[in-house]
């Protein structure tokens, strides 16, 4: 009993364990940084964004004075009931513009699925996809506020 009560005294050593970090705590558990990489030009990318740009613009181009034309008609048709022929006229105009934003969204779709692919393949990233990607961003959102805006002029059916 006397060898068990002796490891209980009181030790008279004053040496206490460092504070200093240890050497596994000085270590980095950071991803290293990789290079970014510069993407190469590619012509067959270069004119798959040449024949996007191309009908972002043409129906931009287009749904402008179809949307003046359905302003037009959605002022003339307020106030009148559903399926009158002015209202009915208003809604076919809303229609086609409709059919330009289709169009719009389906470019849009085309170059996320360009810069999608890119990505699952590895490859850096394309700056001309970017911009067309953000104008045909900012084109779609243009034409679905003005749509919104002028089917508000009409009464529901």
């Amino acid at each position: 009993m006397t060898l068990i009560l002796g490891g209980c005294a009181a030790q008279t050593s004053t040496r206490y364990p460092s504070l200093l970090p240890r050497a596994i705590e000085s270590r980095s558990d950071a991803e290293p940084e990789t290079p970014i990489a510069l993407a190469e030009p590619e012509p067959s990318t270069d004119s798959a964004l040449a024949e996007l740009r191309k009908t972002l613009d043409r129906t931009s181009a287009d749904f402008a004075p179809a949307a003046m034309r359905a302003e037009r008609l959605a002022d003339a048709a307020r106030g009148d009931a559903p399926g009158g022929e002015r209202w009915i006229a208003a809604q076919t105009a809303l229609a086609e513009l409709d059919g330009y934003r289709a169009t719009t969204s389906a470019t849009l779709s085309a170059v996320d699925t360009m810069a999608s692919d890119r990505i699952t393949g590895g490859k850096p990233e394309y700056p001309a996809i970017a911009t067309l990607q953000t104008a045909a961003q900012a084109a779609l959102e243009a034409q679905s506020t003005r749509i919104t805006a002028i089917s508000a002029k009409l009464r529901s059916a």
